[in-house]
């Protein structure tokens, strides 16, 4: 970056001004100040009378452009020009990027401003020491366990509608250091630090110590050097919602013992973490062919209670599927039962192989009916005729020829046979 004029540093700040001031400034100048504050510091900008810096629209010509970070294309704060000095200007962070342009026309006096160094105002400290709420502390240690919010309001450390400020204190095995994952993170007001994060410190609590903060959408695994981890989580009234949970892990460096598991990133994890259902590694090596082992520990977990449960449960179950199958399997044994009875095997036999009709015998009984109706009136005309003849025959002389005429012909009628021809063959049995 290009400086111009001179630039006072301070462990307290500095200043600095516009070239020539407080003359005229001169033409086509480009002039860059980057400001550093230690860390954990932020920095404050103020400005001196006189103050003139060429007016124009939006501050397209001559103007100064201040941006809260080390890099000119870090978040703008805002372009200065006109009459009038700038107020006072804060970063959020321990960068401040500022430029100084001037064309080739129309110059003024320019400007001289202060910067000074102070402390971040998210972190409330005494004496470099965070100072939370009173009785709001938690203290954990081993190989591993879990670092959670909800444990605030479990113990009841704080009042509903009250800030959260809380540390939770990690102690790692001895000659190990601290491995941190985040499981949940969450913060209500996202990008409000003021409002609402999640500090992580290497060693202490103190504020040089601070390792990381959280306040945004995501928060990313923390590596820490020394075997102490200090948590800190601060959310105003209003971001009671916002939450995090948190696994720590106990690790040595490289090369591992003989009780250690080596995790392939530059950490020895105990064996006892291995295959416990938890990724204790910074990759998942430590769960990696446990199929066998995490359903044998699955098995372990289980109480009596449980068991208990289960076996009532799966009781239950059996029982109702035998029920259910025992009425499906008499269910159609009743319908074949009603098929049986109600079967009729004459009607059936009729249907598929009926009767053979004769038909001659019933065609000879009607024909010999009509011959003996016939018989019975040929018999009772002769009796009626037979007086008429008589007498007939005596007034005419020839009773004894018709006489003997009549008995012939009726003797050959009761003695003929009518001729009866079958003109029939017999039928063909129906299939």
């Amino acid at each position: 970056p290009t400086q111009c004029d001179n630039w006072v540093r301070t462990s307290n700040g500095g200043h600095f001004a516009s070239p020539n001031y407080p003359n005229m400034y001169p033409p086509n100048q480009e002039c860059i100040y980057i400001l550093e504050a230690a860390p954990r510091q932020r920095i404050e900008l103020t400005f001196d009378d006189p103050y003139y810096i060429e007016p124009s629209f939006e501050c397209r010509f001559d103007h100064l452009e201040v941006r809260d970070g080390p890099f000119g294309f870090s978040p703008l704060i805002n372009r200065y020009c006109g009459l009038k000095s700038p107020a006072l200007i804060r970063s959020t962070g321990r960068f401040m990027w500022i430029k100084f342009t001037s064309d080739e026309e129309l110059e003024g006096k320019g400007f001289q401003a202060k910067y000074s160094f102070i402390p971040d105002p998210d972190f409330t400290y005494l004496g470099g020491i965070l100072n939370p709420i009173p009785d709001c502390q938690f203290e954990l240690s081993g190989a591993d366990g879990i670092v959670r919010s909800s444990q605030v309001e479990q113990e009841g450390k704080t009042k509903p509608g009250q800030a959260v400020d809380c540390i939770w204190t990690i102690k790692a095995t001895p000659n190990a250091k601290i491995y941190l994952r985040f499981l949940d993170y969450q913060m209500e007001h996202s990008n409000e630090c003021k409002r609402n994060f999640v500090a992580v410190y290497d060693g202490s609590s103190s504020i040089e110590n601070l390792k990381a903060k959280f306040c945004s959408t995501v928060a990313n695994d923390v590596m820490l050097q020394t075997g102490t981890g200090v948590v800190r989580m601060w959310a105003d009234e209003g971001s009671r919602l916002s939450r995090f949970r948190m696994l720590f892990t106990s690790f040595v460096d490289p090369p591992c013992s003989g009780n250690t598991y080596f995790c392939h990133s530059n950490m020895c994890i105990n064996n006892s973490l291995v295959c416990n259902g938890i990724q204790n590694c910074a990759y998942p090596w430590d769960e990696n062919h446990c199929r066998e082992k995490k359903n044998a520990g699955l098995f372990e977990q289980i109480t009596k209670t449980h068991g208990t449960i289960i076996g009532i449960t799966s009781g239950i179950v059996l029982v109702l599927l035998i029920i259910s199958i025992l009425v499906q399997v008499k269910q159609p044994r009743k319908k074949v039962m009603a098929c049986k009875t109600a079967f009729n095997k004459t009607g059936f036999q009729e249907v598929f192989d009926p009767p053979h009709y004769e038909l001659f015998s019933l065609r000879d009984k009607e024909i010999s009916a009509d011959l003996a109706d016939l018989s019975e009136e040929l018999e009772s005309y002769q009796k009626m005729r037979r007086p008429s003849t008589a007498s007939r025959c005596i007034h005419d002389h020839h009773c004894g020829s018709q006489a003997s005429n009549m008995k012939q012909s009726r003797t050959n009628l009761s003695s003929m046979e009518l001729p009866f021809r079958n003109d029939f063959a017999q039928p063909q049995p129906m299939k």
